[in-house]
């Protein structure tokens, strides 16, 4: 048994597609992508540790750990091989995966992530992790949700981002400290080159946190490494300009060839 929360659905018979949430956000993440995924894939999801309905454990966290974590939820779930595709941490623990135990991963979507913790990366988690001290979870929402979705979906879809704030709001304090210092260790960068599992980089047009010059970079240090930008989207990529978002992933994952699982 996993010690973490996760929900499967899709044909139990499916190939498998693990997939994994930012940093502040729930498996629900998905909620949208999930019915066009699950008629191909059978879709596991899980909430991070110290995240919405999973247990939070001492920080500091690391890569290593979040990895062993994501393959400890597919042996909860008898797979032995799976499609990884993860957003902003989800995504970087995606590229740990690929990286470390590429006998078991078919496939990486790598969404809204960078490889690195340059300096700046680094002393921006400083300057949120005072915010948190300082003003708890809520304050960290605060000065996040305008980097995660644009205006004008902030506009148009208040159910959206009030979606995403409950999600962020059920994160624990020592939950986001964890993932924070994990983040400040990040250094996949200098391995991409050693990568052996297809992987697809998709970057949002106007995010900051993961620009498009960075995932292509990465995409070019990666071997047969593939990249697309979604348009007009921030951060939360699946969330800020959905549509978009799935045309990039439908030929990489071969939606388009072949018949439903059903």
């Amino acid at each position: 048994m996993t010690k973490l929360y996760t929900v499967a659905s899709g044909p139990k018979h499916a190939p498998a597609l693990l997939l994994m949430n930012s940093l502040g956000a729930t498996q629900e993440m998905w909620d949208a992508q999930v019915p066009l995924l699950e008629r191909y894939f059978r879709v596991i999801r899980f909430d991070t540790r110290g995240h919405g309905r999973s247990p939070t454990f001492p920080s500091p966290y690391s890569f290593d750990d979040l990895v062993a974590d994501a393959f400890e939820v597919l042996d909860a779930h008898g797979v032995q091989k799976a499609t990884v595709m993860g957003l902003s941490l989800g995504g970087m623990t995606a590229l740990g995966m690929g990286l470390t135990a590429p006998e078991r991963v078919e496939r990486v979507v790598c969404c809204a992530a960078r490889a690195d913790a340059p300096p700046p990366f680094v002393q921006n988690w400083h300057d949120r992790l005072a915010k948190l001290e300082a003003g708890g979870i809520e304050a960290v929402w605060n000065s996040t949700v305008g980097m995660w979705l644009s205006d004008d979906i902030r506009a148009a879809h208040p159910a959206r981002e009030g979606k995403l704030r409950e999600g962020f709001l059920s994160t624990t304090e020592e939950g986001y400290r964890g993932c924070a210092n994990a983040l400040m260790g990040l250094d996949y960068l200098r391995h991409l080159g050693n990568m052996t599992v297809p992987t697809f980089f998709i970057a949002g047009e106007h995010d900051l946190a993961a620009s498009p010059d960075t995932m292509r970079a990465m995409a070019s240090a990666t071997p047969n490494g593939r990249f697309a930008t979604v348009p007009g989207a921030k951060h939360i990529i699946n969330a800020d300009n959905p549509e978009c978002f799935v045309v990039s992933l439908m030929g990489f994952l071969e939606l388009e060839e072949g018949p439903a699982v059903v």
